[in-house]
């Protein structure tokens, strides 16, 4: 049995101006252990679909569908049980450090707070165990540096404190919402190094959730490739990234810039993402695809092929894969 298995999810936003379809029909699982890289651009649907299983929409988010964790339900469960699995069972890394950690409050006071509450340690336990974590995310002296505030730390050492704050109950799934962002390029391989560090000794699932295909080549065993609020293909990352099958995935891959061939042209795909409150009809990537036709018009199934590899696409694959 799947760790986490997701059957029909859609989310929709109902604004002044007409009802916004974020996800729709998505369906995906990862097992214990696995790490799962979610690409596409933004606005894609990667970011709402996390916060659909963290149960941390907006006031005005709407979902259908099912999530099922360690076999249970838990799309629309009362707070009670989704606050017992998050940060206990289900962590999350949150896009933005810079704007995720509580500017007030000194590191320690936040850092104990999630065991305080979650696991009922006293403050003092708490707060020995956060500079534990702390040592094991890399910060050089970790038992001074906790008691100071956000803005003391830089933006790679804040990021730092996100990943052990989210570790600190020592999760089953890790959710990391590009959890590189803003970080130069040394920073940003030294904490995809640390993390794939933890997720080897704590021995929990990972869903990454990047623009990078760089850091999904190197960190993923699977990934998912979403485009409009629905999956276009997914499966194994060096199959994928070898013979992508669908045009946006090729599209995406074209965009990267290739540091072995100095020929090699970076090739932008036309166009715009679509507006979700008003999709186009068919495929939302029948706009900008070079291989389209009247039939693209309706959205086809995500159909299997291959070994443990799907795609959503009615026309020209074998072109695209050729």
């Amino acid at each position: 049995m799947a760790l986490l298995d997701i059957d029909d999810l859609s989310v929709t936003f109902y604004t002044d101006d007409g009802p916004v379809h974020a996800v729709s029909d998505l369906d995906l699982s990862i097992d214990k252990g696995e790490t799962l890289g979610i690409v596409g651009e933004s606005g894609s649907g990667k970011s709402q679909t996390a916060f659909a299983i963290m149960g941390l929409l907006a006031g005005n988010g709407r979902t259908r569908g099912a999530v099922r964790f360690d076999g249970q339900d838990i799309l629309g469960a009362a707070p009670k049980v989704i606050n017992r699995l998050r940060a206990r069972r289900i962590a999350m890394i949150f896009q933005d450090p810079m704007t995720s950690l509580n500017p007030y409050m000194r590191i320690s006071d936040q850092m104990a707070e999630v065991l305080t509450l979650h696991e009922g340690l006293s403050k003092r336990d708490a707060v020995a165990r956060s500079v534990e974590m702390l040592d094991a995310v890399r910060i050089p002296s970790a038992r001074e540096r906790i008691s100071l505030y956000p803005h003391e730390f830089s933006g790679g050492m804040r990021q730092r404190v996100m990943i052990a704050m989210a570790l600190l109950c020592k999760p089953d799934l890790l959710i990391a919402d590009e959890p590189t962002t803003a970080l130069d390029v040394t920073v940003q391989a030294q904490i995809m190094d640390l993390l794939g560090d933890l997720q080897r000794d704590l021995g929990m699932a990972t869903i990454l959730i990047t623009h990078d295909l760089g850091v999904v080549a190197g960190f993923c065993d699977r990934v998912v490739v979403m485009y409009g609020g629905r999956v276009m293909e997914q499966g194994p990352v060096d199959p994928l990234f070898a013979r992508p099958a669908h045009p946006y995935t090729r599209g995406l891959l074209g965009a990267v810039p290739r540091v072995d061939d100095a020929d090699a042209r970076m090739v932008a795909i036309p166009g715009n993402p679509p507006d979700m409150a008003a999709p186009p009809e068919g495929c939302p990537f029948r706009p900008r695809c070079g291989f389209a036709g009247d039939d693209c018009r309706t959205m086809p199934p995500l159909v299997a092929f291959g070994e443990n590899r799907a795609r959503a696409c009615q026309r020209a694959v074998e072109r695209v894969t050729a």
